[in-house]
Parts: structure tokens; C-alpha cells; sequence
């Protein structure tokens, strides 16, 4: 009872109040708690090249995690929970938005089990420039699709800067799971370097076969970021096959590219390459700014697009008003509809301009 209580008082505090407050929950039978999340609004101006400008407010990327951990006969032992309030389901007149599942993971020391990021997403992402955009996230990287970026399930294993990573296939009738292995490489001067094979089975049925034919698809991905003081520079380049459904490419990723678009109109798998570069600047103590630029170029693409290299331009500037609690403006630009929107009911983020402001506490 006494957990419970203290759980739902750190709710409404985190909730309620603007201030940074410490939200370990205390020890219970030898097990840590604590609490952890975030409050986010947000409002995006989208200035299409074609269409009418139009406006997108939400709230729904705040979320909230738990987490318990506890050494047993020498083994940590760690269970973690989130969830947000994004509600895939809703309909576009409806904003009463449900909690929905975005980790539940349990890890025995080097080995974590469970939904939560897969292999790609930590071979990008921790050596990426900062960004406010949910779902620009990662483009011009291997990791950057948000749809499969978090599988029903992962086995990760991690040993020093190796990471092994098995998890649920995107191809329904894999013969195996997808895999990535990766290692990070750190020096005393603060600069990360990470080299990262990913492998899958492919699906190469046509949508109209009732067969079921696959090949195995790799890629490999390549990310840097350096340090120079209170300057940080990150550099990412990945090509290979199979790798479309990870990188946003044909998976709710470039709009007009039908189904996972990983086989050309010869029935062999499509080579995808792209790359990111960014730097990004502490200003102050309470302002830093950002400037990222990333592309993803396919050797074939859908005879409805007239690109074959979808681009994204943004830059920040995130402004710390107290401890955990920010603001921040992000400018972009695309050339092609990426990623759904944030209102409900419509399909895509057009091609053009974005203006987005956002407000977030973090506890």
C-alpha cells in the first residue's frame, strides 16, 4: 500500500507542477522504484509546396515509465515499463487519446529482453544531432522509421562496446529474426564512433502471390560524433539491401512508395543508401541550437515518385527556462510527404515547410 501511494503521489506532483523534483520512490524489500516521463505540447505549422497551409496541436507525445530494479546472488536485475498517449486507433474527431505500450523490458545484467528499441535504433541514435521532430527522427540512418522502431520483441546482449540484437521480424514469414550486431568505440576526448551490420529475411512475394518466396537482405551502417568542446559534430552513412523497412523508405516513409518497397520491378532487392550530418552548439547553460541534414536515396523507386532521394533540412534552438523544463523551436524542410501527421486522419506530413514550437517537463 505504502508503494501505491507514493506512486500515485509522484503522478500528481510530476503532473501538476513546473519544478524539478526527484522521483526515486524509495527502496520496498530490497527493490529500488522510481518514476520517470515526460509533459510535452506541441504545435506544428505545416507550409506545403502544394495544398493549404494547416495547423497541428498536440499533447499526445507525453509519456510516463516505471522503473524496479534489484541485485539478486550478484545479478541486477531490472524491470521498465512506458507508455505514451498516442492511441494509433483514434479517430480524428475523437482526443480523448488512450495510453498505448511503447516499452516492457526486463534485463539480467548484460542481457534485456523484451518490447523496446531495436538493434538500428542504438547504432544511430546515441550519435545523432538533437532533434524536436518526432518524426524526422533518424532519416538519412538505418534507424530512422519510427514504425518498426520499437518490435514486439528484442533480445539484446551488450559486453563492453558489442551489442547483439535478435528481434521480431518485420516479414511475417521469416524463416528467423532480424539481427544487428554493432560496436561503439569511445575515447577519453569525449568522441563515439559505431559500426553496425544489420541482416533480415525479405519478403519477396509479389502482393498479388499466393507463394511465399524470401532472401536474405544486409546492410552497413556507419556513425560518428565528435566532441570539440561545447561544439558536437555527428556524421552517419548506411547502404545496403533489406534495409528500406528500417530506414523509412516504402514503411510509412516516403509517401507514394506502396507496400515495404524492398523489390524492384524485376523481382531482386532494392540497395538503399543514405546519410546524415549535423552539428549542434551549447550556446549557454540555457541555449542550444542545432543544424542536421539527412537523405535517403533508393536505386528504384515507385513510378508515382518524381524523386528518387528523399531530403530533410531542419534546425533548432532549445531553450532550458528551469531545470527539466524546456522550450523549443524547430524550422524544416522535406521534399517529399513523410511520416503521419499529428493530427489524426490524415496520412502524411506533406512535402514543404514546418514550424514547430514546443513546450516539455521532464521528471
Amino acid at each position: 500500500m505504502l508503494i501505491k501511494n507514493k506512486v500515485a503521489q509522484a503522478v500528481i506532483v510530476a503532473s501538476l507542477s513546473s519544478q524539478g523534483f526527484a522521483l526515486e520512490l524509495g527502496d520496498f524489500n530490497g527493490t529500488q522504484f522510481s518514476i520517470g516521463g515526460y509533459l510535452k505540447a506541441e504545435g506544428v505549422f505545416n507550409n506545403p509546396d502544394e495544398g493549404t497551409s494547416t495547423f497541428d496541436g498536440s499533447a499526445r507525445q507525453s509519456r510516463i515509465n516505471f522503473t524496479a530494479s534489484r541485485v539478486e546472488d550478484g545479478h541486477k536485475i531490472t524491470g521498465f515499463i512506458e507508455g505514451d498517449f498516442w492511441d494509433n486507433n483514434t479517430t480524428a474527431s475523437d482526443t480523448t487519446y488512450a495510453y498505448r505500450l511503447r516499452h516492457a523490458t526486463i534485463s539480467v545484467d548484460n542481457l534485456t529482453v523484451g518490447q523496446t528499441w531495436n538493434g538500428q535504433f542504438f547504432a544511430n541514435a546515441p550519435f545523432d544531432t538533437e532533434m524536436i521532430n518526432l518524426w524526422g527522427l533518424g532519416i538519412g540512418t538505418v534507424a530512422g522509421n519510427g514504425a518498426v522502431v520499437r518490435p514486439d520483441l528484442v533480445v539484446h546482449y551488450v559486453d563492453k562496446g558489442l551489442r547483439l540484437t535478435f528481434q521480431d521480424p518485420v516479414y511475417t514469414d521469416a524463416s528467423y529474426p532480424d539481427m544487428v550486431a554493432a560496436y561503439t568505440h569511445r575515447t577519453p576526448e569525449g568522441h563515439a564512433f559505431n559500426v553496425a551490420v544489420t541482416g533480415r529475411d525479405v519478403d519477396m512475394t509479389p502482393s498479388n502471390s499466393a507463394d511465399s518466396d524470401s532472401k536474405f537482405g544486409a546492410a552497413l551502417s556507419l556513425a560518428a560524433k565528435l566532441k570539440f568542446g561545447d561544439t558536437s559534430l555527428s556524421l552517419s552513412g548506411f547502404s545496403g539491401k533489406g534495409a528500406g523497412v528500417y530506414a523509412g523508405w516504402g514503411y510509412q516513409g516516403a509517401s507514394g512508395a506502396s507496400g515495404v518497397a524492398e523489390i524492384d520491378g524485376q523481382g531482386d532487392m532494392v540497395t538503399l543508401t543514405g546519410f546524415s550530418a549535423g552539428i549542434g552548439h551549447k550556446v549557454s547553460d540555457k541555449v542550444r541550437v542545432n543544424l542536421r541534414y539527412g537523405q535517403v536515396t533508393s536505386d528504384e523507386i515507385s513510378s508515382t515518385l518524381a524523386d528518387d532521394t528523399l531530403k530533410l533540412t531542419l534546425a533548432n534552438v532549445i531553450y532550458t527556462h528551469l531545470p527539466g523544463l524546456e522550450f523549443g523551436l524547430e524550422v524544416r524542410d522535406q521534399n517529399m510527404a513523410n511520416r503521419p501527421s499529428v493530427a489524426v486522419g490524415t496520412s502524411a506530413r506533406p512535402a514543404g515547410q514546418q514550424v514547430e514550437v514546443m513546450a516539455m517537463y521532464k521528471f
